[in-house]
């Protein structure tokens, strides 16, 4: 958890327009100098075992400075899902996560006060510090800070994808799934026994109602999708009478 938080914090500063000198030095240095660098960039301000992981990482090939950075935010999240998992309690994050990317989606303007790039990051870390703290695992938050923080794009995604990784730690495949109205435990089971059947691995079915479907269910599961809605068949007719 330290080292994923610390990983992190490092993140928050080559994210910083006043760092980018350091970050491009990162990348066009030669592997050793790379190093020497990160040791006297962030030498005594993280723990020895985050150090070897910063090193490591900088003194590889890179051919953008996104591409380290990037690398470096998927080894922070790893890190604290891993220690969510030696905690017991990696599927409390995953579900957390994904129905905290859902809120978002669902209000607008809280979507609209997180996503805004003008506010500065401090504010956004605090907006999701009071709407989580002693309402999540500590985990949740320090990973849901970090989305608010830097992204680019849809943040409810970005949810998603963390959900999506914490369930590929626990050997899942994850379904997302939108149903007309709420589905009862025996039909999410009934669900996900089918979706294990056909991917031959268990599954997540995460779930948000959607009555603008009529009725039934869409499933997607990575870059499939399966419409078994009454909007989905009726959308199929309205194209085959065309």
């Amino acid at each position: 958890a330290t080292r994923g938080s610390e990983v992190c914090a490092v993140v928050a500063v080559l994210d910083d327009l006043r760092a980018v000198r350091v970050a491009r030095a990162v990348v066009w240095g030669r592997g050793p100098a790379r190093a020497q660098l990160c040791e006297r960039v962030f030498g005594g301000k993280v723990s020895a075992a985050t150090l070897a992981v910063l090193t490591t990482a900088v003194a590889q090939n890179w051919s953008r400075t996104s591409d380290l950075v990037a690398t470096l935010v998927l080894l922070g999240q790893e890190a604290l899902l891993e220690s969510a998992a030696q905690r017991g309690r990696l599927e409390a994050v995953e579900d957390e996560l994904f129905r905290l990317g859902r809120i978002i989606s669902d209000n607008p303007d809280l979507e609209q006060a997180l996503s805004d790039r003008s506010q500065p990051e401090s504010a956004k870390r605090e907006l999701i510090h009071q709407l989580l703290t002693g309402k999540t695992e500590a985990i949740t938050l320090t990973l849901a800070q970090q989305v608010v923080t830097r992204q680019r794009s849809s943040i409810g995604a970005a949810f998603d994808e963390l959900a999506d990784l914490a369930a590929a730690r626990r050997d899942q495949i994850v379904a997302h799934v939108r149903a007309a109205i709420g589905l009862t435990e025996q039909q999410r089971d009934r669900l996900a026994a089918s979706l294990r059947r056909i991917y031959g691995k268990a599954t997540t079915v995460h779930i948000q109602v959607d009555p603008s479907l009529l009725s039934g269910v869409v499933v997607r599961v990575g870059d499939d999708v399966i419409d078994g809605s009454a909007l989905g068949r009726l959308e199929k007719l309205r194209r085959a009478l065309a």
